[in-house]
């Protein structure tokens, strides 16, 4: 056992040094050495190199002042800013590669905000103390390549485990986001939290509120997107943070007592989301995945009991759009992925009543009408909300779906059903009735469409007599 750990740390040490083999480091490194500086290669992109994941930041830690920092890196850089100086850190452009380097830190924290109080340290150790977490707090001196792991990082990269440098609930407390954090790293590393940390985001779950909404959707995103958001979601449960930053996933947690039956709505939450991300072909798509963790959340809000055990949720999928609504909202998150988000939801029980009876062709056209760009998503999220155990049932809804998506490209083909347009627009409507630009041309519009969906193309003159009949019903 001794012997394995002993080689994975060699293989780890080896594939770190192969990946600084970049000019850039030796040519930062001897200019902070001649200048009588320290200058290490630290945080993620250290951690990275062990588990062998690209990681193109290059985050830098120095004894040098910022105003030291500037004078040494100004020779060798093609570009430099410092819009960070006032928290120690100078950026770069150096050999086509893109640096930052901070001044060694010791913040110290009121814990009435998550914003420090910046003071320049002195040594390395205290400066890799304050940082989040210990498989984050190894450094690579330069130009040696002296790994700098004084908190047993390295250990806890190859045993995949989350722990802070310092206690957990110091941590903590000095920054709540730190929190939000480990959910992050869970789902993109596929670690686990220990339980000290645990133990303190559980006790501690209230303070994230110090934190803003948008940096809570910053790393709710980076979860979602990341190889594993199944086990970074189920963390963000257990811990209480979904209580706080997104309570209707808790709420999905439904009591099943012994008269009344239905499937584990967050299990199944899960389950969908594992089976939509299994459908992606072009990598992460954050609207198909906030769909697929938010597609239930009208469930609590809609269930009944009926009789004989019986279990409804009617409308959840509407009361389930408003919810998601409201709370990307709360979260930041832009327009266009809300009401992508939310127009999801709302439209994905549409398909089961096609699975319990065959469409006409006019449903199908109003199905695409209906998801418009989002069709190919829907699809996807259809899909992925069959998670039913009985091979038969799930065989009927797959060969149900198979036979919509064939229906809906046999009529594209044929009508160019993604552009449905009526027989006659907007101007030939005005011309034909003799009416201005009023609301009625609207609700004449709106009348043809139905007609073209209904009964596909018409032509202009059959349009034309429908529209007059419909005209003179008006009048």
């Amino acid at each position: 056992m001794l012997c394995a750990v002993t080689s994975r740390i060699e293989d780890a040490l080896r594939h770190l040094h192969e990946m600084t083999e970049n000019p850039v480091f030796d040519l930062l490194g001897e200019a902070f050495a001649a200048a009588g500086h320290e200058l290490s290669l630290v945080g993620g992109s250290v951690r990275d190199a062990f588990l062998g994941r690209p990681n193109a930041d290059l985050d830098f830690t120095t004894s040098a002042t910022p105003d030291q920092t500037l004078a040494i890196v100004s020779p060798l850089a093609s570009a430099h800013w410092d819009i960070g100086r006032q928290f120690g850190t100078i950026g770069a452009r150096i050999n086509g590669a893109q640096v930052e380097i901070t001044t060694y830190r010791s913040d110290r924290y009121d814990h009435t905000t998550r914003k420090p109080e910046v003071d320049f340290g002195d040594n390395l150790e205290d400066d890799l103390r304050r940082r989040d977490f210990t498989v984050n707090a190894m450094a690579l001196r330069l130009p040696s390549r002296t790994l700098v792991d004084p908190f047993g990082g390295l250990g806890d990269v190859i045993a995949g485990v989350l722990r802070t440098p310092a206690p957990a609930t110091e941590s903590f407390a000095d920054d709540p986001l730190r929190m939000m954090r480990a959910v992050r790293f869970v789902a993109q590393l596929g670690f686990e939290l220990d339980s000290e940390a645990f133990g303190a985001a559980t006790s501690m779950a209230d303070t994230v509120s110090m934190v803003s909404a948008e940096r809570i959707q910053a790393e709710l995103t980076k979860l979602l997107l990341a190889p594993h958001p199944e086990a970074g979601l189920d963390l963000l449960v257990e811990s209480g943070l979904a209580d706080r930053v997104l309570p209707e996933l808790s709420a999905l947690r439904l009591e099943v007592d012994e008269h009344h039956h239905h499937k584990d709505v967050y299990r199944h939450t899960l389950t969908v989301l594992r089976q939509a991300i299994e459908q992606e072909k072009d990598g992460p798509d954050l609207i198909l995945r906030l769909a697929a963790v938010l597609h239930d959340v009208g469930k609590p809000k809609t269930r009944r009991f009926e009789a004989h055990g019986k279990v409804t949720f009617y409308q959840h999928d509407v009361v389930g759009a408003k919810l998601a609504k409201k709370r990307l909202a709360a979260l930041r998150y832009d327009n266009d992925t809300i009401a992508a988000v939310a127009r999801l939801i709302e439209l994905h029980l549409r398909f089961f009543g096609y699975s319990e009876g065959l469409w006409t062709d006019s449903a199908v056209r109003r199905y695409v009408r209906d998801a418009g760009p989002l069709l190919d998503r829907l699809h996807k999220l259809v899909r992925a909300d069959v998670t039913t155990r009985n091979k038969a049932k799930a065989k009927r809804l797959s060969d149900a779906y198979d036979d919509i998506e064939y229906r809906i490209a046999y009529l594209a083909e044929k009508e160019e059903i993604a552009a449905i347009r009526p027989d006659l627009d907007g101007v030939e409507i005005m011309r034909l009735l003799d009416i201005p630009p009023v609301p009625l041309v609207g609700r004449a519009h709106d009348f043809l469409l139905e007609l073209r969906l209904d009964e596909g193309p018409l032509g202009a003159d059959e349009a034309e007599r429908r529209l007059r009949a419909w005209f003179a019903e008006q009048s």
